[in-house]
Parts: C-alpha cells; sequence; structure tokens
C-alpha cells in the first residue's frame, strides 16, 4: 500500500492507495497561514509536521490497515514556500508561503529578461530566489545555511536527504530549462551558491527511506522509501491522469493554478504564463495562481455567509454577467490578465440594485475571468487545450464549473475524485518503487471522470460582454496599481 500526501496551504491532505492507485482511505488537517504585515505570509512548518501523523493514522484506519502495511511514501505540496534550514534541516524562520511577495526591493535591479529567457518564470517575489534574498538581507548569509521549499523541507525531515525534483527547481528563478540545473550566472544574480540548495533528481526516484525521524515524524516503521516528489502544481495534474497534452487542468484550490502539458519548450513574451519542467521530459505551460479559493473564503468571512454552498446558491440566483458587477480577482496581487505584485482587488459597478447574491457570483466570474486570460494566452502561443479538467475543493461547485464552460465554451470535466494532488504523490511513490512500472501506466489507473459540463452557446454573447468589462476595468486600474 502507499501513503500520498499534499501539504497545502490550509491542510495537510493524505490518501492511501492500493498498487493499482485505488483510494482505500484519506484523512485532511486543517491549519493556517498567517500575516504578519501586508503583503507577507507565512506558516510554521512544525504545523506540517505535527499533522503528519495523525492525518496518516486517521487515513490508514479508514483504509482497515496498519502502518506495517505501507510500502512507499509520496510527498507533494505547495509551491513557491522558502524555508531557511541548518544542515541538519531544523528550521531557523518560518515559512514564507507562495502568497508572501515581502521581496520586492531585493528584485528590483535585477535583469528581468535574461532571468525569463533562461528560466522561462518572470521575475517576481513569490518565487523562492527573491525570497531567499530577503532571508539573507534580514537573517545574515551563513555559508552553513540551506533554503528548502516545503515539499524538499519535509523529505529532507523524513529521510534525511536534501533533494527535490526538476519541476520544483525550475519555480527558483535558478534553473537553465535548455541544460536541466541550475544555472550559475543567475545563482551569480542572485547572489546564492549551489550548495545552499537542495539536489535535483528526477520526482519518481526514490529521495531515501525513512529514518529514526521521519518514522518518529509518521509513525510509520524506518526504511520504508520515499520518493522525490514535486509541487501540488504538478502533483495535482499527474493525479487526475494528465501527462500527456490537449487537456487544461484548472485548479481551485486556495489559489487558482492553470496550465496545460506541452511537448516542447515555449517560453511566453508576454509573460503571464510561466514554463516549468514536467515528468517525462515535457513541460508544463502555466500560471501559478490568484487567490481564487481564497477569495471565495474572504468573501465568506467578510459577508457572514455560512458555507460554500450558500454561496452557490446565492450565485445562482442572480443572472450571468452578475447584473453589470465585476469583481477584479487581485486580493493578493494580479497574476492574470499581467503579473503586477502591487494591483489590489475590488468590485466595480455597485448600485443599489445589487446584493449579495450579485457579489457572490461576480466573485465566481472574477475569477473565471482570469481563467479566460490564461487560456487564450496558451492558445495564442500554440498550447493545446481541447477541454477543461476541473480539479482542487472548489471543482465541487457545479456552479462555478458551469460559469467556466460557459464563459470558455471548452467542454469542462468534473473527476470522480477532485482533490487529486495526494493520489498524484502517491502515483510518484509507487513508480520509485517499482509498483508501477512507469507514469503513463499509473496515469491509466486514474482520473475516472463522474461529469462533462458542455457549454450553453446561448450564453456567449452574456459572457463575452462580461469578460471584456472585466478586461477594460483591469486597463483602467492599472495606473493605480504601481503607486507607491
Amino acid at each position: 500500500m502507499i501513503v500520498g500526501i499534499d501539504v497545502g496551504t490550509q491542510s495537510l491532505k493524505v490518501v492511501i492507495t492500493d498498487s493499482n492507485l485505488v483510494v482505500l482511505g484519506q484523512a485532511t488537517t486543517a491549519y493556517k497561514p498567517s500575516f504578519p504585515q501586508p503583503g507577507w505570509a507565512e506558516q510554521d512548518p512544525s504545523l506540517w509536521e505535527n499533522a503528519l501523523a495523525p492525518t496518516i493514522n486517521c487515513a490508514l484506519e479508514a483504509a482497515k490497515l496498519n502502518p506495517s502495511n505501507i510500502a512507499a511514501i509520496g510527498i507533494g505540496g505547495q509551491l513557491d514556500g522558502c524555508i531557511r534550514v541548518d544542515r541538519e534541516g531544523n528550521p531557523l524562520h518560518a515559512c514564507l508561503i507562495w502568497m508572501d511577495r515581502r521581496a520586492l526591493d531585493q528584485i528590483k535591479n535585477l535583469p528581468s529578461e535574461e532571468v525569463h529567457a533562461r528560466t522561462g518564470v518572470i521575475l517576481d517575489p513569490s518565487h523562492p530566489a527573491a525570497k531567499i534574498l530577503w532571508l539573507k538581507d534580514n537573517f545574515g548569509d551563513d555559508d552553513g545555511t540551506l533554503y528548502h521549499v516545503p515539499v524538499s523541507y519535509l523529505v529532507h525531515r523524513l529521510t534525511g536527504n536534501a533533494v527535490m525534483d526538476h519541476a520544483h527547481a525550475s519555480t527558483y528563478m535558478l534553473y537553465s530549462l535548455e541544460d536541466r540545473n541550475f544555472d550559475p550566472v543567475l545563482l551569480d544574480f542572485f547572489n546564492i551558491r549551489e550548495h545552499e540548495l537542495p539536489g535535483i533528481a528526477d520526482a519518481d526516484d526514490v529521495a531515501g527511506v525513512l529514518t529514526d525521524q521521519g518514522a518518529a515524524l509518521t509513525c510509520l516503521p524506518k526504511g520504508i522509501p520515499v520518493a522525490v516528489g514535486t509541487g501540488d502544481d504538478f502533483s495535482t495534474s499527474l493525479g487526475a491522469g494528465v501527462v500527456s497534452p490537449g487537456i487544461l487542468t484548472c485548479v481551485l484550490g486556495t489559489a487558482e493554478v492553470v496550465g496545460a502539458v506541452h511537448s516542447i519548450k515555449v517560453i511566453d513574451n508576454e509573460r503571464m504564463v510561466e514554463t516549468h519542467a514536467y515528468v517525462g521530459d515535457k513541460f508544463f505551460i502555466e500560471n501559478p495562481g490568484w487567490l481564487s479559493g481564497g477569495a471565495l473564503e474572504w468573501f465568506r468571512e467578510t459577508f457572514r455567509i455560512l458555507d460554500f454552498r450558500e454561496i452557490d446558491a446565492l450565485a445562482e440566483s442572480a443572472q450571468p454577467g452578475s447584473m453589470g458587477l465585476t469583481f477584479l480577482p487581485a486580493l493578493s496581487g494580479s497574476m492574470a490578465p499581467e503579473w503586477i505584485p502591487s494591483a489590489r482587488g475590488c468590485f466595480y459597478g455597485l448600485t443599489p440594485s445589487h446584493g449579495n447574491a450579485h457579489m457572490a457570483r461576480a466573485v465566481l466570474e472574477g475569477t473565471a475571468f482570469a481563467m479566460r486570460d490564461v487560456i487564450e494566452r496558451l492558445n495564442r502561443m500554440n498550447v493545446e487545450t481541447r477541454s477543461i479538467m476541473l480539479l482542487g475543493g472548489g471543482a465541487k461547485s457545479r456552479t462555478w464549473a458551469k460559469i467556466r464552460a460557459d464563459l470558455t465554451g471548452l467542454p469542462l470535466d468534473l473527476p470522480k475524485i477532485t482533490d487529486t494532488a495526494p493520489i498524484g504523490s502517491a502515483m510518484l511513490a509507487a513508480v520509485a518503487t517499482g509498483i508501477q512500472p512507469d507514469l503513463i501506466s499509473a496515469a491509466k489507473c486514474v482520473g475516472d471522470i463522474s461529469e462533462r459540463i458542455l457549454p450553453d452557446r446561448g450564453l456567449k454573447s452574456v459572457f463575452d460582454e462580461a469578460y471584456n468589462k472585466y478586461r477594460r476595468l483591469f486597463k483602467c486600474l492599472r495606473p493605480m496599481f504601481n503607486l507607491s
């Protein structure tokens, strides 16, 4: 049996699967990030560590299994976090998670065009290299320090080995897509030494086995192999069986991640999407996400709405287009149609005729407008998108799903299991340990579809008008975003 783990922003999820990746049991432990200042977002790594054993135990109980049944472990999780650790892997500071953009000053004089050309990623304070600079500026440049992302941090804690996969490495702003390694020129730009970073291996390699410490943290037997693993943008698509081009994956978690697999390296000269390494020597062309599920949670708490089902019910009671009300989904900066870290969200078009229902629908539509931004850019880059696979917790909302099909004119698939990130982690562990022969074979075991939603062509003009209004609003507000 296999343990698949997803280290999310708001929870740690575990699945137990059999050798054919059928889920036998699952469990979740919730926690929260902290926001010490505007633009800052942190998480204590002890939250993840403390969640491991109880969540694994609950999943084992659900599967009616015990620890001795486990043959492999895979870990995936949130991208773009940065954790400063000592050489033994002990954390020296809270993790600066993906939402954190405090490192703007550290990168303002770096050559953005050269970074983009070499890495395929956009020079942005959300990426780990920028956060490393901030940590060095504020805590000193100690040559004995190592800088992890969340997944490699946990792999290090469980196995004693500091290693991450190519996809993770490609998010740092230090990785050459051409050479598949850290780029010496970029390391110099950021004043980072290669030995301050984890090593690089394939996601479906074995990183090591559970040490005494790893066994204590997981309550599993010492010696179980642990896969290198990958980031959740990639493990989520993997867990849905997406290993080849044609399917656009839209992951509705705290952030909304939109991307597609592509066979060749292409780099976006408009800098809306990034190019990352993916399994099987392919590439994942994606926008790494804006606050989407997080925007719904903000709306729910602010307007004292009971739960997400009530948001759906409110949105259903309003007409498409939200009666002219537009929501700009830039609560933590804009990622589409442009990357502007200083951008901020808003409602525009409010009148006395608008109520909670129109605002609820506007939030659902506004986040979907940003998804359409990405799809249209991918199409211009000749990245194939024949259909949409909706994943993550937000995929449980059929209202949100239908909005996206109608808005884009593409068929949209809802899988039987929507939280596929821990399944993707389990796939990597299965291949790493020989339980499955390769990822192509493993992908055939997962990704069953529960429903296909076809677009309502009669709503095309309504959604085109609403989308164009959103684009005009962004253009008009853009001068405000760059104000200090």
